[in-house]
């Protein structure tokens, strides 16, 4: 064992478990990541094989969803981790490993088709499932609570700018249009950061325990217009041709153009990069994780890019440019 149980109360109910799933202490135990929630992750090594241990505290987090979405995805062939063992109460979960290669750890101007196709065919599969009842609907409660997170924390809290008056209207344009389209399983977080580079049936899929029944667009921009990583337009435009052709081969956007899904696409990530850009600044004041700051400025720049292109977009894209503090960013 690596860690010292004295450092960490939560180390001790760790190690415990371990003793019990495995009937045995000979194991390692060494830390993988952590993410944007209470969560974290640990590698355990026993014998000749490593599984990944999330720990979860139970005053902060529910395993519940990750147990149920995992077990859904995996029963309909989602390469998703297998649940080798679990404890809801204790917020203890212990996953088959898909390694330590993040697809951003991957993506370069040689490599990036090779990745990105795989996980535009792995997210049609993922759309093809059937509804799944207990998700949440990403609706229009939803979609409006999530932008508010603009004005609150990235506009008043890091900017300290007062929300413009038309910012409601654009919100109401952008839900209208997320609520319109085909709604499905949509992950909420497929990026490069979250979909793992794996030896066999790449990507492994990870983080998603978020999940709802949505707009069918919003995992393509969350892959294609990532927070983390930025493409060229041309590029993007390949793609999205790519997985629409696909994706009407399997079924689904049947009668629906290109130029009426890349408009789709385009207010769709508009949608999640002001909320982005919220919650970035709430993860530096509110949880003291101060790197999200980092991915402001291609988060920001999504959000100008798109606001330049649609003519009802013009006062957030005028609002955008004119803020002398925004042009700092």
């Amino acid at each position: 064992m690596s860690l010292n149980k004295s450092n960490d109360s939560r180390l001790n109910d760790i190690h415990n478990w371990l003793d019990t799933v495995f009937k045995s202490s000979d194991y390692q135990l060494k830390p993988a990541s952590s993410d944007a929630s209470f969560r974290r992750y640990f590698r355990v090594s026993h014998h000749d094989k490593t599984w990944i241990l999330m720990d979860a505290p139970p005053a902060h987090e529910d395993t519940g969803p990750f147990i149920d979405i995992a077990t859904f995805l995996y029963v309909h062939d989602i390469n998703v981790p297998k649940i080798k063992a679990k404890d809801a109460q204790l917020g203890l979960l212990l996953l088959s490993d898909f390694g330590n290669t993040p697809y951003l750890d991957e993506l370069n101007a040689d490599r990036e088709g090779l990745l990105y196709k795989p996980a535009i065919d792995s997210l049609i599969t993922i759309q093809q499932c059937p509804l799944k009842e207990s998700l949440p609907l990403y609706d229009r409660a939803l979609l409006q609570q999530e932008m508010m997170l603009f004005p609150e924390w990235f506009l008043d809290k890091h900017l300290g700018i007062s929300a413009p008056s038309f910012l409601q209207n654009t919100f109401d344009i952008l839900i209208d249009s997320a609520l319109e389209q085909p709604q499905v399983f949509v992950h909420r977080d497929y990026h490069s950061r979250n979909l793992m580079h794996t030896v066999e049936n790449s990507p492994g899929i990870i983080d998603f325990q978020d999940a709802v029944i949505g707009p069918i667009t919003y995992d393509l921009v969350s892959l294609l217009r990532d927070c983390y990583i930025s493409w060229p337009e041309e590029k993007l435009a390949q793609w999205i041709h790519y997985y629409l052709h696909n994706a009407q081969q399997k079924g689904l956007l049947i009668g629906v153009s290109l130029e009426q899904f890349t408009r789709w696409f385009d207010l769709m990530g508009l949608q999640r990069h002001i909320k982005v850009l919220g919650i970035f600044c709430r993860l530096n004041y509110r949880d003291n994780k101060d790197n999200y700051l980092n991915d402001l400025p291609l988060t920001l720049h999504y959000v100008q890019q798109v606001s330049r292109k649609y003519p009802e977009f013009s006062d957030l894209s005028d609002f955008l440019s004119h803020q002398s503090k925004i042009a700092e960013i």
